[in-house]
């Protein structure tokens, strides 16, 4: 294929990283036909060029991965099917994510709340418990807002600890490490809190949260329930904090 060829290409496709190979074809003044003959596909043009696809097709894949796994569960889940439902290549997905352990990973990183949570810690791990885990469930709440089904789907895939589950795992508890558990230790050890086993901790805190999170919108039409959720979830840290404080602190 002339040179001339491929420099028209990346030109159409530095401008618009979405073009099409007829695009390509017309900028290069050949044939579509040839491009295929030579390439194959858009995926193996953007291949010979060193381009990955489009921005857009990550996030296309994610949606589309999300929407399968919460239909049909992660283990019945069709890269295949992903490709197809995103608009992209075989091809092209693999290059994004090069499987489901990978792609699951990311779904739980992009629409989980544990980015959140590790920023909010790190951010005020100098401040004490009672400022700092009222934020925590505050910035939890936000990262979930609109999204309570959909971590409690991949939470639920988590939990199964399947073969490709385990990479998602792995980054929550890697993640959660850097942060919240140091932490509750530090504070534990300073004498701001009574000591107990951190990963405890976190599910006495992280339960009634999550619960009254998932159990929103029956609480919101059955009950009138109207009460904002970061003040409840303000709340709820708030009461933890309070269990949470030694003993001669409470007399």
């Amino acid at each position: 294929m002339p040179e001339t060829v491929l420099t028209a290409a990346r030109t159409v496709l530095s401008r618009n990283p979405g073009a099409s190979l007829s695009a390509v074809a017309a900028a290069a003044s050949v044939s579509r036909a040839t491009l295929y003959r030579r390439f194959g596909s858009r995926e193996g043009l953007l291949r010979t060029l060193d381009i990955e696809p489009d921005p857009d097709s990550r996030e296309r894949v994610l949606t589309a991965a999300l929407e399968l796994v919460g239909r049909d569960g992660l283990a019945r889940l069709s890269m295949d099917e992903v490709a197809a439902a995103a608009g992209v290549s075989r091809a092209s997905l693999y290059r994004l994510f090069p499987g489901k352990p990978a792609l699951f990973r990311e779904l739980l990183r992009a629409f989980s709340p544990v980015e959140a949570i590790v920023e909010t810690v790190l951010r005020m791990r100098d401040r004490p418990p009672d400022e700092v885990m009222p934020e925590v469930a505050r910035a939890a709440a936000r990262a979930l807002a609109g999204r309570v089904g959909i971590v409690r789907t991949l939470l639920f895939e988590v939990a199964s600890a399947s073969a490709d589950s385990e990479e998602a795992l792995r980054y929550v508890v890697e993640h959660l490490l850097k942060g919240l558990p140091g932490y509750l230790a530090d504070q534990m050890a300073m004498g701001r809190l009574r000591p107990l086993h951190p990963l405890l901790a976190i599910q006495a805190f992280a339960g009634p949260i999550v619960f009254h999170l998932v159990t929103r919108d029956v609480a919101e039409r059955e009950l009138g329930f109207d009460m904002p959720v970061e003040e409840v979830v303000t709340v709820l840290a708030e009461s933890w904090v309070r269990a949470m404080r030694p003993l001669e602190s409470k007399e």
